[in-house]
């Protein structure tokens, strides 16, 4: 009967862990395999490819909280078909991101925001995305 429970137990375990993370995604881009996401040339390409038709099939997955220097980023992997991307998010409202923030990402790891909308600000130093919204979270 203990062996039983123990069993059942490990396998909730289990597929509790594997149930909170993304599907597994090989990326076929070179530009996005050779250079860092922080990178001119890694957002430039990533702009190219958010502004493509298949970028209505791609969902955001949250990776990571870094605070850097004064900023404080979020970290999204974009996934869609042949690609796999990090997205880094400034953001400047924190409105609807104050429990991410207090807990900086921790208990977000690998859940999927729904309907993540940013806006893109470049001029000749840098590119930044810049979090504007998200219909929902799913853990």
């Amino acid at each position: 009967m203990l062996k039983n429970k123990l069993s059942l137990f490990v396998i909730t375990l289990f597929a509790a862990i594997i149930s909170c993370d993304r599907p597994d995604c090989k990326n076929k881009n070179l530009i996005l395999a050779n250079y860092s996401p922080e990178s001119r040339e890694y957002k430039t390409e990533l702009i190219s490819l958010l502004k493509s038709p298949e970028a209505a099939n791609y969902t955001f997955w949250f990776k990571q909280y870094v605070e850097s220097g004064d900023e404080e980023l979020l970290y999204f992997n974009i996934q869609g078909r042949d690609l796999c991307a990090v997205l880094v998010l400034n953001v400047e409202d924190w409105s609807k991101l104050k429990e991410l923030r207090h807990k900086k990402g921790i208990t977000f790891r690998g859940a999927e925001f729904k309907n993540l909308t940013f806006d893109i600000q470049e001029d000749t130093a840098n590119i930044k995305f810049i979090f504007k919204d998200f219909s929902s979270i799913i853990d």
